[in-house]
């Protein structure tokens, strides 16, 4: 009996979405790719000469050579086979640019003769799939073209930079096009940190009375209006000296109000961004757990369901639909004051319709609490699920209303200020507001005040601060570069970060990224004889190029070509620049020293990662296993030091020294803070710190900083 053949790209997906198709419907999983670029060895003898370098003939309009390989074989086997039985094929890939590509694929490795319809949903729910039957389309030929584009021209640069950083740094470096771009921006702004020199200022605050209540003015400027910043303590005791007697009044005095407004629901970037602030999540740990709550799970008395929209998107937009069921859901667990009186709309970057016409990150079921979802699903999916949910559901919540008040305070000839504000309506805050990298400025809670108003001097205070050099990158603000800069797209933030870190160009420092002095050696390299490819400019221009392609503005081969005789030509010259050159890697010092010969140990990269060897070598070949010692002490044995340590999946631990002498081990890192009751090492987990010795039990709240 025929049957029409529907072919998704996940295994799991493909079950979802057979229940929900029922009879009549085969639902099959292509498991990503069926198809790709074909490694040099694998090119046939007959077209080496043609496609033999690079899987790419670039005589020839850049035509690509690609291969079925491996497990697909099998794959497009059984597909073959359904097809034999099929009056219908629907492509139900994911609807971005590489969903597209595969939809090609198939088509081209298939060969169906039957009708091909492309289906696009960006929620796996039945009324989701079900209308995505009735509103079906061709595979579309630009967003193909923008995707082979990507990948031709990440091959062509990677097969041809690989080789000369293989002869001019080290064997088995590869380089790739858009992670060069990342790289670069973590190493200048190192560079930044370490060319920082920080200036001394001092901040003069007042602790001013008013009946029992007081408050904290800076500061701010001399009776002119003229700034005053001290520079130094003697500037700082000067003005304490000429405030000695001087009386506090109020003077300038502002009131008003101000409207607060939540954040859009989520986009990829930003998804990946607020997962890393608020649950310490990776890039790659945030779509993973995405990927699942997309794909579907199953919740108790709903059976299986997708829990989210597409995950992969940069467009803001929010359907009627789900702007009318969060409006419900708001008005029955909040009231009806709470419900943003207009509908919000926030403006997409994205330069091609097809990304706004996906829909920003949003619950399926927006009735669908955290809570409930809780029951039936936990860990990362459900601290996702509550982030996401939550931040939609504020979207459509009314403003933050709050009555602000800025004050001018006269003390001789000087100004202080101070602000506040109350929160008259907390709107969207009742549930959700986004947290953020940089500190905000503080705001005191200010005491009703009035003009003229004498107040008492109960502190003068003078302090000593430095400016700070810039922050080094964590993935939260990297991938907020990386978007600022129009670099990458939604789909490429997470594997940016993976590869330039797998390659070992950088490394984490805690959170924070920083780069390794392998990756600093290649940057400097890449700067000085491939500017363009590392700059972040040219590469925002790439990315609009294929925004280009994509939307059939430009053609796919003349953007390759254009690139490419730049890139050939700048190769050329590199190798003659470089002629009889190689960049030596610096070697990282340690404080270990060699059992063999007591020479000073490096921190070296191998085949399995880093390792200490001796500065000897080659005269002395003592290596160690690289450890990192945390500083603290092993709170079992009160002997061994706790070193960090990684299990086999690459998840960091602390474990004693003198294992298996002693087996103490734990996932929660070690902090300089000492207990208070017994002096031993204290661990953190979550927001407190806590002493694993047996039988202290102490624990505090992570102390703030300042």
């Amino acid at each position: 009996m025929a049957t029409k053949l529907v072919i998704v790209e996940s295994p799991t997906k493909a079950h979802k979405i057979g229940d929900y198709l029922g009879k009549g419907y085969t639902v099959m999983a292509s498991v990503g790719h069926i198809r790709d670029l074909a490694q040099p060895s694998q090119v046939p003898a007959a077209d080496k000469a043609k496609f033999g370098k690079f899987g790419v003939d670039v005589n020839d309009g850049f035509k690509p050579y690609y291969i079925v390989d491996g497990d697909k074989k099998r794959t497009v086997s059984e597909l073959k086979s359904a097809l034999k039985n099929a009056d219908e094929l629907y492509l139900a890939t994911d609807e971005d640019r590489e969903g597209e590509a595969i939809a090609w694929h198939l088509v081209q490795t298939l060969k169906p003769k039957v009708p091909v319809k492309r289906m696009v949903f960006h929620e796996i729910t039945k009324n989701a799939i079900n209308a995505s039957l009735n509103n079906t389309r061709d595979v579309d030929g630009n967003m193909v073209d923008a995707q082979e584009t990507r990948r031709i021209l990440d091959r062509l640069v990677g097969y041809k930079l690989s080789p000369f950083l293989w002869r001019k740094v080290r064997r088995g470096l590869s380089a790739g096009r858009v992670q060069s771009v990342a790289v670069r921006l973590i190493d200048d702004r190192e560079k930044e940190i370490e060319n920082f020199k920080p200036e001394e200022y001092w901040n003069v605050d007042a602790t001013l009375g008013t009946g029992h209540k007081s408050f904290t003015a800076r500061l701010a400027s001399d009776s002119t209006g003229k700034k005053l910043l001290p520079k130094n303590e003697a500037e700082a005791r000067a003005i304490e000296k000429g405030l000695e007697g001087a009386e506090y009044t109020v003077g300038e005095l502002k009131k008003g109000k101000r409207a607060k407004q939540p954040t859009p629901a989520f986009i990829t970037s930003t998804l990946q961004q607020e997962a890393s602030r608020r649950l310490g999540f990776t890039a790659t740990r945030t779509m993973r757990a995405a990927q699942t709550l997309y794909e579907g799970v199953d919740i108790a008395g709903h059976g299986t369901m997708g829990l989210i929209t597409y995950m992969r998107t940069d467009s803001l937009r929010i359907s009627d639909e789900a702007v009318a069921a969060a409006k419900e859901y708001i008005a029955g667990a909040y009231g009806e004051n709470y419900i943003c009186p207009y509908k919000r709309v926030w403006k997409t970057k994205s330069a091609t319709a097809a990304q706004d016409a996906h829909e920003a990150i949003r619950p399926s079921v927006p009735s669908l609490t955290p809570d409930e979802v809780d029951k039936s699903i936990s860990g990362d999916t459900a601290k996702l699920y509550r982030m996401i949910w939550s931040r939609f559901m504020a979207s459509q919540m009314a403003d933050c209303q709050q009555d602000t008040v800025s004050v001018t305070v006269s003390a001789a000839d000087y100004r202080f200020k101070a602000s506040g504000y109350t929160v008259t309506f907390d709107g969207f805050t009742a549930l959700y507001e986004e947290a953020t990298d940089e500190k905000e400025k503080k705001e005191t809670n200010l005491p009703p005040l009035e003009q003229g108003q004498v107040l008492k001097l109960k502190e003068l205070k003078s302090e000593q601060k430095f400016t700070q050099p810039p922050a080094r990158y964590t993935e939260a603000t990297l991938i907020k570069a990386l978007e600022e800069n129009g670099i990458g797209r939604p789909s490429t933030y997470a594997p940016i970060i993976t590869t330039i870190i797998d390659r070992g160009y950088v490394e984490r420092d805690q959170k924070k990224l920083k780069p390794t002095l392998l990756g600093r050696a290649v940057d400097g390299l890449m700067l000085e004889q491939f500017p363009h490819i590392v700059d972040v400019d040219f590469s925002a221009q790439m990315e609009k190029n294929l925004d280009k392609v994509e939307s059939g503005k430009a053609d796919w081969r003349k953007t390759v070509d254009d690139f490419y005789q730049g890139f050939e030509a700048s190769l050329e010259q590199a190798e003659k620049n470089m002629e009889g050159k190689k960049v030596k890697v610096p070697d990282e010092p340690s404080s270990e020293v060699c059992d063999l010969c007591g020479r000073p140990m490096v921190i070296k990269v191998g085949k399995y990662g880093k390792f200490l060897a001796c500065s000897g070598f080659p005269e002395c070949r003592g290596t160690k296993r690289l450890v990192k010692d945390t500083g603290g002490i092993c709170p079992k044995c009160g002997k061994g030091r706790l070193l960090e340590r990684k299990s086999s999946k690459g998840r960091i631990y602390y474990g004693c020294e003198r294992y298996p002498d002693c087996d103490f081990m734990t996932w929660d890192m070690p902090v300089a803070t000492k207990c208070e009751k017994c002096g031993s090492t204290l661990f953190r987990k979550g927001g407190k710190l806590y002493c694993a010795k047996e039988g202290c039990g102490f624990e505090m709240p992570v102390p703030k900083k300042d």
